[in-house]
């Protein structure tokens, strides 16, 4: 498939991924509307580039520096057992990073989210995770204002059940 073709099939370029709570006209930050993951967020690079190394050094320690900001405010709005951070691209190979709070008692611990289900998780637990969303879209803006970065409006139009039917929650990609 030729770059333009391969550009226009990929659902992380004709749509957000998800809800966008922040970008800044490189890269943006999504959540994923997941119902046993609350605190799954996305860090998704703008433009079509399939690996790490096809960006320059200060693209690579940007985006990764977002990718730590985004764990930092999940860590300290949701206090999970866990982060998992993930590019993996297999299924949708365009660079993307998966934050991903992770609870000993989750749907799918110790295994990764898109693994076998072990167990239905805690009703009482996932909706108190759920309640802290607000909080926690609150917080990644912040942080990411706080280290310097500057963010760009969102794009009118982009977003919501469109992204989650190309992009169903567990996809490892």
């Amino acid at each position: 498939m030729s770059g333009a073709a391969a550009t226009a099939a990929c659902p992380l370029c004709a749509t957000d991924g998800g809800t966008v709570l922040w970008r800044d006209g490189r890269l943006r930050v999504v959540a994923v509307d997941d119902a046993d993951y609350p605190g799954f967020l996305r860090v998704i690079w703008d433009t079509h580039v399939r690996e790490m190394s096809e960006l320059d050094a200060a693209a690579r320690v940007h985006l990764m520096e977002v990718v730590f900001a985004v764990e930092s405010a999940v860590r300290r709005v949701l206090a999970p057992d866990k982060i998992n951070l993930a590019s993996l691209g297999n299924v949708v190979p365009h660079l993307h990073w998966h934050v991903i709070a992770r609870y000993a008692d989750d749907a799918h611990f110790p295994d990764p989210v898109w693994g076998v289900r072990r167990r239905d998780p805690d009703p009482a637990r996932l909706a108190a995770q759920r309640a802290k969303r607000p909080e926690l879209h609150r917080v990644v803006a912040e942080m990411l204002q706080a280290s310097g970065f500057s963010p760009v409006p969102a794009e009118a139009g982009a977003g919501g059940d469109a992204d989650r039917e190309q992009n169903p929650p567990h996809s490892a990609d």
